[in-house]
This record gives structure tokens, sequence and C-alpha cells, in this order.
């Protein structure tokens, strides 16, 4: 599936306007739906190209890569044709600009990904505990965590460190669906997370495999990926229902950490003294720490 953009029209800008144009009716933007049947669905190129103000010619270049430096008026026009939100807006923005760039200059060759977590943060990792944390690369692969992000994922602890990755783990492990109590959001964000990437940063190591693993496995990763969402997750808690604790809400921050090829902290917490808070003490204790209290074993 990652091979699309090397198709007949490949680019990740074509991709994305193809995409959006047929999720629309011509009754979402006000026009007369016609007589006869549509060969495809939603709007068609001369509808779109239309409502944007530019030549039909034009905008088919633009879908099949044939153009690939739309001015940020044309982008707007079209941003606005297609009803988008101001978030998919700066997307679109940034196919263009990678558009462009792609065209003068030819992508760098393959390399394998960063994995390499520094030291000093792994030792941020563990003065982090209770709260469970970790390092994710723009790939979502999960590169080191401390105990509590391990146990709070209920499986990944059977998994291998090269395999472990949040979009395999959604998709992948029979846990992730009766984990997250928003399933089928944390779903929806995750993808778009890596539905934008591809769009503007195809080349990124790992990508494309990633891609096409999960296309391979997964029929459900097919159908979220062919909607290109690529909206943020919202703001707010994360509700999990873990097999060990039980029924736990969290807070959560996700920061760029400087220094590093991409890689991000994810970090959970909760308020202590707190019930959450005490869950989030049962998870990190690690194989070889006590399971109760020295005293009350003593007593026994």
């Amino acid at each position: 599936m990652a091979r699309e953009q090397q198709s007949a029209g490949g680019s990740g800008l074509g991709i994305f306007l193809r995409t959006r144009r047929a999720q629309l009716t011509p009754e979402d933007v006000g026009l007369a739906a016609g007589a006869g049947l549509r060969r495809s669905p939603g709007l068609r190129r001369e509808e779109l190209a239309t409502l944007a103000g530019i030549s039909i010619d034009y905008y088919a270049r633009l879908e099949r890569g044939q153009e690939t430096n739309p001015s940020p008026a044309v982008v707007d026009a079209l941003a606005r044709a297609l009803l988008l939100d101001a978030h998919t807006h700066e997307h679109l923005h940034d196919l263009a600009e990678r558009a462009d760039r792609r065209a003068a200059s030819p992508a760098p060759p393959a390399t394998a990904p960063e994995r390499t977590v520094r030291p000093d943060i792994r030792q941020m990792l563990e003065s982090l505990r209770p709260n469970p944390a970790y390092v994710i690369s723009p790939t979502m692969d999960i590169l080191a965590g401390n105990p509590g992000s391990v146990r709070l994922f209920a499986g990944t602890e059977d998994w291998p460190a090269e395999k472990l990755n949040a979009l395999r783990y959604l998709f992948l492990d029979p846990h992730a669906p009766k984990l997250f109590a928003d399933w089928d959001e944390q779903v929806r964000t995750c993808v778009g997370r890596i539905r934008a990437l591809a769009g503007t940063e195809p080349d990124t190591p790992g990508l494309a495999r990633l891609i096409d693993e999960l296309a391979l496995e997964s029929p459900q990763f097919v159908r979220r990926w062919t909607d290109y969402d690529v909206q943020p997750h919202p703001r707010g808690d994360k509700t999990f229902h873990h097999p060990e604790v039980g029924v736990l809400t969290l807070g959560y921050q996700s920061m760029q950490l400087d220094g590093t090829p991409g890689h991000r902290l994810v970090v959970f917490f909760a308020e202590p003294g707190t019930p959450e808070h005490d869950k989030l003490l049962l998870l990190d204790r690690t194989d070889t720490e006590p399971s109760a209290d020295p005293a009350e074993e003593k007593r026994n």
C-alpha cells in the first residue's frame, strides 16, 4: 500500500486531492446531483475545479502529480472547495510544499530507522516512575519505556523489542480493543498521524514497511487508511480497562525530545493519593520488587 506514492499520479498531494474529492457529494457543496449514474463516487474533477476557480486541466495535473507547485492562493481555494477544516487545510499546504521540494530534488536513499535512545533519556524515564513513560519514534516504534509503561499496555511484555509499535499493538494485539475505552478514537488518531507523515515525509525510515505490513495483516487498518483522516488527537484524559488493576483514568502529555531524530516522550500520570495513583504504583512494580508491605510480610 505504501507503493501508492510511486504509482501514476501517486504524489502525496494528488492522493489527498483524489481521496477528499471522492468523499464529497454534489449536495455537500451546493450543486445539483445531475442526471445519470456517476462512474466514481464523489465530485467530478471538473466540479471541484470550478468550485476552486481553476482550470480542469490544471486540476487534473495536480491530481496526477504532474503539477507540483500550486500557489498558496490555489491551495486555499482547493481547501475551501473541499470543505477542509483548519488542521486539514494546513496539511494540504504541507503536501503542496512537499510536492515542490520533491520535484526539485530526488528522494534520499533508504536508511534504517534510528532506534538509539540516549542514556540521559533512559535516566529520565526511570525518574518519572511510577508514572508510565516511554519514547516513541516518528513511525510510532516504542523505543524505550519504564516498567509502568510496559505493564500499562497489557500484552506488550510478550512482544520482541524490534516489533513493538503503537500501531501494530492497536491493530494486531487482542488486548488493545479491550484495554482502551476509546479504542476507535485511539486508532483514528494514530492512523491519521502516520497518514500525515506518509504524505509529507514519505521517505521516513521504516514507514513504507510498516504500512505494507499492516495493510496485509489488518483489514481494519486498510479501511481507516483509505479515509485519509489526519485530525489530531483531542486533548483530555485517557481511560483504560486494565486486566490487572481495573479501570483507571490518567492524564497524559506528549512532547518532542530535543537532539533526537523526531523522537517523542509520552507520559501518563495521576495525582498522588488518588486511587489511580495507587494503581500506577502496582503497575510500576517490577518482578524483583516486593508485592506487599515488608512489615506485613514479617507479621505473616
